[in-house]
């Protein structure tokens, strides 16, 4: 018996180390999995048909090679260099960027695991995070930026811009946001705010299409982008339910108030034209949806049912705002309006997930409201991250719009170029051939 004991006290540390080894788990990465073709889906498809519904007939193709462009591109650039910034170890700059060590996924193995599912996994879920950001903000510049240059500005900007934004809110210990605490479920910062302000800087610097705002541009089908809206809605279960990472409970809070608060906020939107415009359009439903989506994005699974009212119908609010009166009163020309909805419902999604948040220990990540059930204190940090992350991003997207403006020659097409149509004339190719 004594010699039983001694040879258990002597295995005990082999035994917890056996615990403490991640173990894969089948349904968490069948989950992760699912969820990263989902959000895969909401770029070359959803995002894409919803743009290019409201582009002019003679730039749609145009607006579509650009999403689709930006997917392929960013997710290379990922692979390359993101990820390893993004989730690597920065060393002595791990306040604001991981390190090299990762680069091209050098020094992982195809078995090894994050939590209960593969990393390659994790890879995969998070590139299509890095993909639709840089893409989101394609919407600004459609029908007159140049695609040499938009191929080139993606590549550096999810290097430069996207991987250590994600990296701050999202890197782990001794990150900047992550340390303070700041709340983001799904990416109202990291990849709303980020892709919709790069849009609204990019659309300065590039500069106003022929004729805005004095001719019509009326969009080439709304039905398009009514599809495209229905497919980011899909899409969005893995957006938002994969990032509870694992097929579990939260999941299935983000999975409820993901629906809520967009339904609610879709028809805010169809209400608000209803009594402004007298008139209620598909096209408002469509961008109530997402409007919707945006703002529930950062706050999904930290809300209940209350708050995901709350935060859908504010976020339309908002961004019916952006939409119909603040880019008139302002004058930029944020074609597909980016920064109306992404950046604004997305910033709106921010700080409500301080104040809507639950109290909950199981749900809540760090944080003041976590520690010391202090919600002014958890506001405050969502405060900071919104700020850093405003900040970051004009300053990184103005140089490397700059730098890929150089490399290509110039950043705008020319003006036969615009009149003629980009599909045309850059791709040479018709939407329709009647």
């Amino acid at each position: 018996m004594k010699k039983w004991l001694v040879a258990m006290l002597f295995a005990l540390p082999t035994l917890a180390l056996a615990e403490d080894a991640p173990t894969l788990d089948t349904g968490d990465t069948a989950w992760m999995m699912v969820s990263a073709a989902l959000v895969l889906l909401m770029t070359p498809a959803g995002l894409a048909l919803f743009y290019a519904g409201m582009t002019r007939s003679k730039n749609v193709l145009n607006t579509y090679a650009m999403v689709l462009g930006a997917f392929a591109v960013a997710f290379i650039a990922w692979i390359a260099a993101g990820y390893s910034m993004a989730f690597g170890d920065g060393g002595s700059l791990q306040t604001f960027i991981g390190g090299f060590g990762n680069a091209f996924l050098s020094g992982i193995n195809w078995n090894d695991l994050s939590g209960t599912y593969p990393t390659y996994v994790f890879v995969v879920f998070q590139g299509t995070f890095a993909a639709i950001t840089v893409a989101i903000a394609s919407g600004s510049v459609i029908e007159r930026i140049k695609f040499s240059t938009w191929i080139v500005f993606v590549a550096i900007w999810t290097i430069v811009v996207y991987a250590p934004i994600t990296h701050m809110v999202w890197g782990g210990d001794g990150a900047l946001l992550f340390d303070a605490g700041a709340l983001d479920f799904a990416g109202g910062t990291v990849v709303h705010m980020n892709g919709g302000l790069a849009g609204l800087v990019l659309a300065y610097l590039v500069g106003k299409r022929n004729g805005y705002p004095k001719i019509a541009m009326k969009p080439m089908s709304v039905m398009l982008t009514a599809l495209g809206a229905a497919l980011l809605w899909f899409g969005w279960y893995g957006f938002n339910g994969g990032s509870a990472f694992g097929a579990n409970e939260i999941a299935g809070l983000a999975y409820l108030t993901t629906t809520l608060a967009t339904a609610f906020a879709a028809m805010v939107w169809v209400g608000l034209e209803w009594m402004v415009f007298k008139k209620p359009t598909l096209l408002g439903a469509a961008s109530g949806v997402v409007a919707g989506l945006v703002a529930i994005t950062p706050a999904a699974g930290f809300v209940d049912v209350t708050g995901a009212f709350i935060v859908g119908g504010v976020g339309s609010v908002v961004g019916f705002f952006g939409v119909a009166v603040l880019k008139k009163k302002l004058g930029y020309d944020d074609s597909l309006d980016a920064f109306g909805i992404h950046f604004l419902a997305g910033l709106w999604g921010a700080l409500a997930t301080g104040l809507l948040a639950l109290n909950d220990q199981d749900l809540l990540w760090d944080g003041p409201l976590k520690a010391a059930g202090d919600r002014m204190g958890q506001f405050m940090v969502q405060v900071e991250s919104v700020v850093v992350v405003g900040i970051f991003t004009l300053v990184g997207t103005v140089i490397v719009y700059y730098i890929a403006a150089a490399i290509t020659g110039g950043g705008r097409v020319d003006d036969e170029t615009e009149q003629l149509g980009l599909d045309e004339a850059v791709h040479g190719e018709k939407v329709l051939n009647i």
